[in-house]
């Protein structure tokens, strides 16, 4: 500590004649000396100061002027007040420790001036461009969870080396600044001006995110467009907050007020806590939204994952006790938007259960089956959240489902306890529901085989879906190939079923001779069985081109592949033995006929509505593609 030891010049000579006067104690000689060093450093950056030469001090900044005088003034304010602390102690009373308080506060205010400036020119670590810039990169990067805080400092918000370099110097010379004022008992005074100055930055930052601090009541009100709008903008937003605003000011308060752990929590709180808390209730006032449907699910969703990635570093920012309240919103809003999760999947389910709408002409894909399945692979698209959402809430089997379809969808996939397993059975779940809906519906049918060909349609388009989906994954190896068997089980019966008369009516056996009457009767109960058939499955349909060039093709085989021996052999003598109109009136197809009829089939063009099909009671469908929003 300079100058605490030297000799006072105001000492008298050992050979004055006169009565000595009094010597000074050495705590005065410790403070005069003090004073003697600090105050023409003090004095050059007095902001009161009236002398002509110093004038530019009061429009300068120390820190930026010289590196070198502002350690010294920093020194020389520590020095002084080691020497006041010193001299206290035996006499407060003492003329030059009011002269080392007004000196001391000469000093102090510079101190504060400085603060300020550096704080005030420099409001953005963090400005709105590269706000906007790191909302873009947020999601592609994760940071390392066990990296101290301290030990990333130097990478928050860098564009480049000189940026660096400015950053660290400005953060450097804040620390400085409030390790002396709070050495010297100033440490209130320089958090003031601290929470004031940040505290606008974190405020202004959220505002140009887009983030509105809005009441309960408010978004009640709110028509779901309006609050969608409001929910994407707090999605891009949130991540923004907190990994880099939130983030980049608890970095610094770290930094700058590393010298005290309750200056440095205390201006971290009173910074953020009101605006992290406001964050993180807007989710649970949306978990609460009134006017929720199925389709609003997803939403809900995004909220929720986006609050679970951060999770960790929440729980790392707002450590200190004194912003647990901003965890514990964020928490809450967790359990409010699970709950709204579960509630909409179980009316999901519910909504399938409940169905009463008609079935759809000529045995086609229903409404139903197309809403079901577009809604389960948006829902695999979130088997995260769903996977924490669903975790404890096991499915309840209400009542007892065919045998059939108790197919387990994860019997090989291992640890039936894991997370993916966990959703699996859910969405196995609510497929069944829908399988077993459907089951329900193809008796309403009055034709059987049309009652098949509507399963095999149906069950064909959710073994494509999940084909073609990460549906495939979650239900495991065993779900497709079991439900791709029930397909063909069901077109078996069909054609089996749908065709047996014109199968029938042809012989078992061609080597056995028959007469030429056994052979007209053969052909034209070909013909009768052919043309009914024809005639009422013209309006039955296989909307999926390839499932249907596959029905075509089976048939083809079984009744071309069994009609065209029996026409080669017997189409002559039938030619022989009658004439020309009857000819043909009896033999009325050639094999290449039946080719081309069957090609026909399937398109549902000669629709009609009576003779296919009787409806149930309930109203039209109102299931109709569900959607995420863009």
């Amino acid at each position: 500590m300079t100058g605490f030891f030297s000799s006072s010049k105001h000492s008298s000579p050992p050979h004055h004649t006169s009565s000595p006067s009094p010597p000074h104690s050495f705590s005065e000689t410790l403070i005069e000396d003090t004073l003697n060093n600090a105050e023409p450093i003090i004095k050059k950056w007095d902001l009161d100061s009236s002398n002509s030469n110093n004038s530019y001090c009061t429009v300068s900044n120390l820190f930026q002027e010289s590196r070198l005088d502002a350690k010294k003034f920093l020194d020389a304010v520590t020095d002084l007040q080691h020497a006041m602390q010193f001299v206290v102690k035996e006499s407060s009373s003492s003329q030059l420790l009011v002269r080392a308080q007004n000196l001391m506060h000469i000093a102090i205010k510079r101190l504060q001036k400085e603060f300020h400036n550096i704080l005030s020119g420099n409001r953005y670590f963090l400005d709105p461009e590269n706000v906007s810039r790191e909302s873009t990169r947020s999601s592609g990067s994760d940071e390392d969870d066990n990296v101290e805080i301290e030990a990333r400092f130097n990478e928050f918000s860098i564009t480049d080396n000189e940026g660096e370099k400015e950053k660290v110097s400005m953060a450097v010379d804040l620390k400085a600044i409030a390790d002396c004022m709070i050495e010297v008992g100033y440490g209130n005074e320089c958090a003031k001006i601290y929470k004031l100055n940040r505290k606008s930055v974190v405020d202004e930052t959220l505002y140009y995110l887009g983030v509105e601090n809005i009441c309960s009541s408010t978004v009640q009100k709110m028509e779901w467009e309006a609050l969608e709008k409001k929910i994407k903008i707090w999605l891009s937003a949130v991540k923004v907050a907190v990994s880099t605003l939130f983030y980049g000011e608890r970095i610094l308060c770290d930094q700058v007020f590393s010298i005290s752990d309750n200056i440095r929590e205390s201006c971290f709180s009173d910074i953020v806590k009101e605006s992290a808390s406001s964050l993180f209730t807007f989710p649970e006032m949306v978990a609460k939204y009134k006017k929720l449907s199925l389709e609003k699910m997803f939403r809900i969703l995004d909220m929720y994952d986006a609050i679970s990635e951060i999770w960790s570093e929440i729980e790392e920012i707002f450590g200190f006790e004194s912003t647990v309240v901003v965890k514990s919103q964020a928490m809450s809003s967790m359990v409010k938007l699970r709950e709204a999760s579960r509630t909409m999947l179980s009316e999901f389910e519910t909504a399938i259960k409940k169905d009463s709408s008609k079935v759809v002409p000529g045995g086609g894909i229903h409404p139903l089956t197309r809403y079901v399945m577009n809604y389960l692979i948006f829902l695999s698209d979130y088997s995260g959240p769903i996977s924490e959402i669903v975790a404890d809430w096991p499915a309840v089997v209400k009542s007892p489902l065919p045998e059939s379809y108790l197919l387990s969808p994860t019997a090989d996939d291992g640890d039936g306890d894991s997370p993916s397993c966990v959703v699996s059975v859910r969405l196995a779940w609510l497929i069944l529901v829908l399988l077993c809906k459907l089951d329900g519906k193809a008796g309403f049918y009055n034709d059987v085989p049309l009652s098949y060909l509507f399963l095999a349609n149906n069950l064909n388009y959710v073994v494509s879906k999940v084909r073609e989906s990460s549906l495939k994954l979650l239900l495991g190896p065993v779900w497709l190939p079991n439900h791709e068997a029930k397909v063909e089980q069901y077109m078996a019966n069909y054609e089996r079923m749908g065709w047996s008369k014109v199968m029938m009516s042809l012989p078992e056996n061609l080597t056995v001779e028959i007469s030429s009457s056994e052979v007209k009767e053969y052909f034209c109960k070909f013909n009768s069985g052919f043309e009914e058939a024809y005639r009422k499955q013209s309006s039955w349909v296989i909307p999926d081109p390839k499932f249907r060039d596959e029905v075509k093709i089976s048939l083809a085989k079984k009744i071309v592949s069994a009609y065209r021996p029996f026409y080669e052999k017997y189409c002559e003598m039938v030619a022989r033995n009658e004439s020309g109109g009857e000819v043909e009136s009896i033999v009325r197809f050639a094999p290449d006929d039946l080719q081309n009829y069957l090609s026909d089939l399937f398109y549902g063009t000669s629709f009609s509505e009576n003779s296919s099909t009787t409806h149930s009671h309930g109203s039209t469908s109102t299931w109709s593609s569900p959607s995420r929003g863009s």
